[in-house]
């Protein structure tokens, strides 16, 4: 008995770590998605990626809290063959010049992965070719929603409204150029307004400038995490959050609502302040919960979403307009992670939620 129901188990390959500026987070996000997976249904296999790329097999999900397993000497590999039928090969170098290789057959991928090379396509492509079942959206809907810049020419189609932008290049900033830049920027926004990396995640190399010298400083400081830098206007505004289920028919949940201890919601206020707050199902003014969860819906229809995303707006201060900020199609899994809050407020376990996750893995 025990022995058919070992059979039935599918094998998840859970990947997390990463070279991004979210590596933490997705440590953090796959120990919460090791302990959702339901153990009787499935067999979780770990694999770490290093911040300078290297693939490890992980034998324990305690060795990522205690960051031991960066010191493993098991390397690990999808191989893109697809022939080979989803194996993930494990490589032993047990002696000098020898290694024992074990091959180990993989049903789904789920890649807890945030930011660059891994929740903007890359991962999925690789795991496309593989032919290997993964959790999440696709190559297209990955790479659109990572790029702040041309996820805003889709919303733009919608007429949905967000921030008004002015798109910036590395290569600009060299010599005087920064200072061109800068010029180019003013003509079309009015100070404040917020400096972002094109492709960055948890508000990594984000800041807001008040003058020429604050955004020069901030073109400079985006320009460390992407060759393409987004520069907003500043919409001040309550920050409202919705999360995105489902493959052919997607629902949005309900809303949520970050209380920033910072100026605005970067990396440190998200996850090193406590005294940031999320709260879920906020009062907001009669029918903007439902035009934020039709907005989220329609934008991840748009992006050819699959899976899940988690849809960011401002709500206005002074108008109560709605106003998309971004999109996340692998949003984080953490303790304090909006997305799988707002499920749970819906009535959907954490265990329920992976569960539906890896099941649209296989639909798709």
């Amino acid at each position: 008995m025990a022995e058919r129901e070992a059979m039935m188990k599918k094998t998840v390959a859970v990947l997390f770590g990463g070279q991004s500026s979210e590596h933490e987070v997705s440590c953090m996000s796959a120990r919460t998605i090791v302990e959702a997976l339901d153990k009787t249904k499935y067999n979780v296999i770990l694999v770490g990626i290093t911040k300078d790329g290297r693939w490890l097999h992980v034998d324990n999900v305690n060795r990522i809290a205690d960051k031991s397993w960066y010191k493993g000497n098991k390397s690990a590999v999808i191989s893109p063959d697809a022939g080979m039928k989803s194996v993930l090969v494990f490589s032993n170098k047990e002696t000098e010049g020898s290694a024992a290789v074990s091959m180990i057959d993989v049903d789904v991928v789920f890649p807890a992965l945030h930011g660059l090379y891994g929740e903007d396509g890359t991962v999925q492509g690789l795991l496309e070719l593989a032919g290997i079942p993964y959790v999440g959206c696709g190559v297209l809907a990955s790479a659109l929603s990572m790029d702040k810049l041309y996820t805003k020419v889709i919303v733009e189609r919608l007429g949905i409204r967000q921030a008004k932008y002015v798109s910036v290049c590395r290569h600009e900033l060299s010599g005087d150029g920064a200072v061109q830049a800068a010029a180019r920027v003013e003509e079309k926004l009015s100070y404040p307004v917020f400096v972002k990396p094109s492709n960055a995640g948890s508000s990594r190399g984000v800041s807001k400038a008040c003058d020429r010298e604050g955004l020069i400083r901030g073109l400079r400081l985006a320009a460390e995490h992407d060759r393409k830098i987004l520069v907003e206007e500043a919409i001040r505004g309550r920050e409202i959050e919705c999360a995105v289920l489902g493959g052919a028919e997607p629902k949005a949940s309900g809303v949520g609502e970050i209380l920033a201890a910072a100026e605005f919601y970067d990396y440190d206020a998200k996850y090193n302040n406590e005294e940031s707050k999320t709260v879920i199902s906020p009062e907001l003014p009669e029918g903007r919960a439902e035009e934020i969860r039709l907005a989220a819906e329609r934008i991840f229809a748009a992006v050819d979403g699959y899976g899940l995303a988690r849809v960011d707006f401002f709500l206005e201060a002074g108008t109560d307009e709605v106003v998309f900020n971004e999109i996340n199609t692998l949003p984080g899994f953490t303790s304090i992670s909006m997305y799988p809050m707002l499920w749970e407020a819906e009535g959907i376990t954490k265990g329920e939620l992976v569960d539906r996750l890896v099941s649209l893995a296989f639909e798709r």
